[in-house]
């Protein structure tokens, strides 16, 4: 079972990253995904999750509006692209899926100018 983010980098306030979940080891259909992420000093925080088949997604009050959660069952991959981004979406990002899998390494998201 492994999950390995990836996407992540340094971008502008008001720009745009995909960050992507690339997965392996499982029947990708069977589980709902979350990313979450995890800023400096700070709790980890739940970002956005998807259902197993892709028809339902929530998001923190915190990026609604802003980021969109997808999947792709073609590629076993799932999905957060971010826009209108904001310094406050520094963090390292981070996804799960199967609850025993162990946790990725994730990806840097840092928005500087």
């Amino acid at each position: 079972v492994q999950l390995v983010e990836s996407g992540g980098g340094l971008v502008q306030p008001g720009g745009s990253l995909r960050l992507s979940c690339a997965t392996s080891g499982f029947t990708f259909s069977a589980y709902a995904f979350t990313w979450y992420r995890q800023a400096p000093e700070k709790e980890l925080e739940v970002v956005a999750v998807i259902s197993s088949l892709g028809s339902s997604t929530n998001y923190a009050g915190s990026v609604k509006g802003r980021f969109t959660i997808s999947r792709d069952s073609a590629k076993n991959t799932v999905y957060l692209q971010m826009d209108r981004l904001k310094p406050e979406d520094t963090a390292v990002y981070y996804c799960r899926g199967p609850p025993d899998a162990a946790w990725g390494r994730g990806t840097q998201v840092t928005v500087s100018s």
